[in-house]
Order: structure tokens, then C-alpha cells, then sequence
């Protein structure tokens, strides 16, 4: 930062400085968390002199006060990707299977929402097609809150569901499977969009109906046309506001799939295997003939389904970091 030319490069510049404060934060945090480690440990040895116990249930607190901010610096501290900390930008489809898998993909959008709620997110759906019988075809959703990328990037796959239907009449067991893609948003990345190169469609919000309805052609679709990427836009009236969102999330895509597109190119200049990554089953949530959910990267199952459906997925989310951490080590 002292050298004459660091303001050269406005956009290194800033990123740098994250960089500079993230890495400050960790620092002091550390520092604290040691301090209060050692007083911990003096008030052992007085405990240890002391043979009345009048110090137990104090340093029983201490500890497990300080072993969950512990496990809070080190979740923060595997967060270190270059997006970790910003936005996301969770797109929800169903697989093939009709109405069983837009049921599906509607129980993931709420168990998301759910989570975003738990974790402290904010989280506005911003384009919504909803199944003609049951369900969901298709959901985007913006969350933003501290990390929120970094937290969420391990949900991207294929997710399958095992139950007894409940659009079957002879309650016949099925398997539903439903896509998650989660993308970090990125306006402070420069990303150009030539006008010859999108085409624009408005058209009227979908809905329930009743007095909320939209009467105006708001909602817009946005066409890139030479990666043929779609985004739609339909949760404001105004039509400059949804261009305006539709518009970030395309950039952010495109931003992805470049990456995307230089990883591989570099993996095949290298020599590496290419990873399956989106497309590949991640977890499984069995409701019959027993209750299971299971994580098939890291291993990880939990028994009480309900609560993870319910966005209970704090150990989900952990392991998955903790097992990236290991890979990329």
C-alpha cells in the first residue's frame, strides 16, 4: 500500500484493501480468543488450589463459550475465496418427473428461505414460475448478508429426494431430483454486455391473482445471445428495476461461466481430470422407508430430515467447507 503506483489500478487497489481489513479482523480476533485462552488457564490453576469448586461452573462457561467462537473464527477463516464474502445469486429447477419434481424444487426453495431466515440473510425472490398443478418450475433468489457466497457455494448440484408420493394414489414410492446453482454477485467486477448482444422481452408478472396482480408488463427476460443464458426479473413493478436487477445477475453468470470456461481450459492444459460438479447428485433426503439425509462428498447424515427440510443446515454447510478445505490443501 505505500508504493507510489498502488492507486494505478483503482479496482486492485480496492480489492487489496478488503484483503488488508479481512486479514486485520482475523489478526485481532486471534489475538482476543488467546487472551481469553490464557485467562482461562489462570483460573484453572486457581481452581486447582481452590478445593471448594466455586470456580466450575464459571470456567464451564468460559470454555464453552470460547470453543463456539472458535469454531466461528475457523468457519470465517475457510471463507477465504475470492467471492466468499459477497452476495448470492440461488437459481432452483426441477429434474424430469413433472409435478413430483416441481413439489420437490418448491420444498428446496423453502428450505432454503428457511435457512437464509436462521443464518441472518436477506433473501428476495426475484423471479418465480410457478407449476401448473403443484410446485415450482423454476426460482432465482438474491441473499445477501456476511459470506452469504462462501456459505452457500457447496449447495450447487443435484439434489434428490426419496418419499412416498403424495400424488399417487397407490402411494407408491418415488424419486424426485431438483438442480440448485449458486452464483456470487459481482458488481464490483467489470463485466461488458454490448446492447447488439441481448434481447429484451417484457411481459406481465405471474401470479395468484386477486388485487396483488400486476396489471403492467413489468417483468422482464433478458436473452444474452451468444451464450443463450436467460434471466428473468418479475418481483418489482417498475420495469427499470427488474431490467436493473435482471441485468446483475446476468453479469454475474457471465462472470461464472468465464471462470468456469478457464478452469477447464487450464485443466486441460495441465492435464487434470475435469470435475463433475454441476449435474452431480450432492445429497440425498430419504423420507421412506426410513429418515436419512445424506451428503455423498463428505459423508455427513443426519437422521432428523424434517429439521434439515426445515433449514437446519449449519452441519451440512460446516462439513462441506471443512471437507473443500481438505481437497484443495
Amino acid at each position: 500500500m505505500g508504493a507510489p503506483t498502488f492507486w494505478d489500478d483503482n479496482r486492485r487497489a480496492q480489492e487489496l484493501l478488503r484483503e488488508r481489513s479481512e486479514l486485520s479482523r482475523i489478526v485481532t480476533r486471534t489475538g482476543d480468543l488467546a487472551r481469553r485462552a490464557e485467562d482461562l488457564s489462570v483460573l484453572l490453576e486457581l481452581a486447582d488450589e481452590a478445593t471448594d469448586g466455586s470456580l466450575d461452573a464459571e470456567i464451564a462457561e468460559g470454555v464453552t463459550k470460547l470453543r463456539d467462537e472458535l469454531d466461528e473464527l475457523e468457519l470465517k477463516i475457510m471463507l477465504s475465496g475470492p467471492h466468499d464474502a459477497k452476495a448470492a445469486i440461488v437459481s432452483i429447477h426441477p429434474g424430469a418427473g413433472g409435478t413430483e419434481s416441481q413439489d420437490w424444487a418448491q420444498m428446496l426453495m423453502r428450505m432454503y428461505l428457511r435457512y437464509f431466515e436462521r443464518a441472518g440473510f436477506a433473501a428476495e425472490v426475484v423471479d418465480l414460475l410457478p407449476g401448473e398443478e403443484a410446485g415450482i418450475k423454476s426460482a432465482t433468489i438474491e441473499v445477501t448478508g456476511e459470506y452469504a457466497y462462501g456459505f452457500l457455494k457447496g449447495e450447487a448440484g443435484v439434489h434428490r429426494l426419496i418419499r412416498i408420493s403424495p400424488f399417487d394414489a397407490s402411494r407408491r414410492r418415488q424419486t424426485s431430483f431438483a438442480s440448485v446453482a449458486v452464483e456470487p454477485e459481482v458488481d464490483d467486477v467489470e463485466v461488458n454486455v454490448r446492447e447488439d448482444e441481448i434481447r429484451v422481452d417484457v411481459y406481465r408478472s405471474s401470479g395468484p391473482g386477486g388485487q396483488g396482480v400486476n396489471t403492467a408488463d413489468s417483468a422482464v427476460r433478458i436473452t444474452h445471445l451468444p451464450t443463450g443464458l436467460v434471466v428473468a426479473c418479475q418481483n418489482e413493478r417498475s420495469q427499470l428495476r427488474n431490467r436493473d436487477t435482471a441485468m446483475r445477475i446476468l453479469k454475474s453468470r457471465l462472470y461464472q461461466l468465464a471462470e468456469k470456461r478457464q478452469r477447464e481450459e487450464m485443466e486441460q492444459l495441465t492435464g487434470q481430470k475435469k470435475e463433475i460438479a454441476f449435474g452431480s447428485q450432492i445429497r440425498s433426503y430419504t423420507l421412506h422407508p426410513k429418515q436419512l439425509a445424506k451428503d455423498h462428498r463428505t459423508g455427513l447424515e443426519v437422521g432428523n430430515v424434517e429439521g434439515v427440510l426445515d433449514g437446519d443446515l449449519d452441519a451440512f454447510i460446516k462439513a462441506y467447507l471443512m471437507w473443500n478445505r481438505g481437497r484443495e490443501a
